[in-house]
């Protein structure tokens, strides 16, 4: 199988990550914190180690403030319910994947909040003077895609940062398809709020994300439960992590996320991007020459994260994407990507486009597998 789909979710991880996931699973599988055994301190150890990690990646205030999700769903959905109040007003985009835009309208639909959608622009950038007009009296938020999962453009968040702090805001940033690739620095970019996924281009396995709470953010908590350090309490314990982690977190999941972590800074940022941008590029092209495709997003590589979407002239998305499956072994990604409102701005709903993600282990030559075989299929 050639795996072009990593937008979704990374393939294959690191042997590191597999190698750590195996050796966690075997020795150090205990409850984190609810005893004091050495295989309970050895899975508190992981839990503190993967902190760690994320901090220095995303020079986080201090690595507490990593709150461990299943997913980046999660941890935008512990944000927003954490966050707002009735009457609130918060600014999004017509990018967003529906884990910012369902949670969202249905707290528009409740009457909990009032929401504003910003339209990108063609190339799929959102404006910040759009951003700044759109802030009114009861504005509390500004929740955005770090990056377009679907024509993969990279927002300008420092700008929607320096915005936020101007207003006294928060600044909410879904970091799905750039954490990994794109480097963060939460404090300089003014990020109040980071949700980002584990099993994506952090290299790690699913079920596991993350919630980065700043100083300024004061989040409710999102479930409450068992912690472990203190059991005394009548409530959650107000300390950050446990104060957001009731209950026992995917420790396994977490260990291979340190893991991948670490591959991922060694292998360093900038490279992993520039290959897969590289990649979109070198698809880009062969579309051009074969003609009868229409790609969407910008041109530009420095804007870019990579993925590429596009639609053909000859066949819907979905069939195109069930055709190279079934006859040449190729996963990618047709339909609407989880996003409608920017594929209704693009002019592709209701059939979606057709999605194409490398990633950190994608070569040359499945691009070319690739285009050969779309070139057969529009033949």
């Amino acid at each position: 199988m050639i795996y072009l789909d990593n937008a979704a979710t990374s393939f294959p991880k690191p042997e590191s990550v597999y190698r750590a996931l195996d050796h966690f699973a075997r020795h150090d599988l205990a409850n984190p914190g609810r005893a004091g055994h050495k295989m309970a301190l050895a899975a508190e150890r992981a839990l503190d180690d993967a902190r760690h990690r994320l901090n220095q990646l995303f020079h986080g205030k201090e690595p507490q403030r990593f709150i461990f999700t299943l997913n980046c769903t999660d941890a935008l959905n512990m944000a927003f319910k954490g966050v707002l109040i009735e009457g609130d007003h918060v600014i999004t985009s017509n990018l967003e994947h529906n884990s910012i835009s369902r949670p969202l309208r249905q707290m528009e639909l409740d009457n909990h909040i009032t929401l504003t959608r910003l339209s990108a622009d063609g190339g799929g950038t959102v404006n910040p003077d759009d951003v700044r007009k759109a802030i009114t009296a009861k504005t509390r938020l500004i929740a955005l895609t770090h990056a377009s999962n679907v024509v993969g453009t990279v927002q300008p968040i420092a700008e929607f940062g320096r915005i936020a702090r101007e207003h006294d805001l928060l600044l909410l940033v879904d970091a799905a398809q750039t954490a990994g690739v794109v480097p963060i620095d939460v404090q300089t970019m003014n990020i109040d709020l980071l949700a980002f996924p584990g099993h994506k281009s952090l290299l790690g396995p699913t079920g596991t994300g993350a919630l980065y709470v700043g100083p300024r953010a004061r989040v409710g908590a999102w479930r409450e439960g068992g912690t472990g350090g203190d059991s005394s309490s009548e409530t959650q314990p107000k300390e950050f992590p446990y104060f957001l982690e009731g209950g026992t977190p995917n420790v396994l999941g977490v260990a291979g996320l340190a893991a991948g972590v670490q591959y991922v800074t060694e292998k360093g940022l900038n490279a992993i991007r520039e290959h897969e941008v590289e990649l979109t590029e070198r698809l880009w092209r062969r579309l051009d020459e074969l003609g009868g495709f229409e790609v969407f997003g910008h041109r530009d590589p420095t804007k870019r994260v990579g993925t590429l979407s596009f639609r053909s002239e000859a066949l819907p998305a979905a069939e195109l994407g069930g055709i190279l499956d079934q006859a040449f072994d190729i996963a990618i990604r047709p339909g609407l990507h989880c996003a409608p409102y920017i594929h209704r701005a693009l002019g592709t709903f209701p059939d979606g486009a057709v999605r194409v993600s490398p990633g950190a282990f994608s070569t040359a030559e499945d691009i070319d597998r690739l285009t050969q075989a779309l070139s057969e299929i529009v033949a």
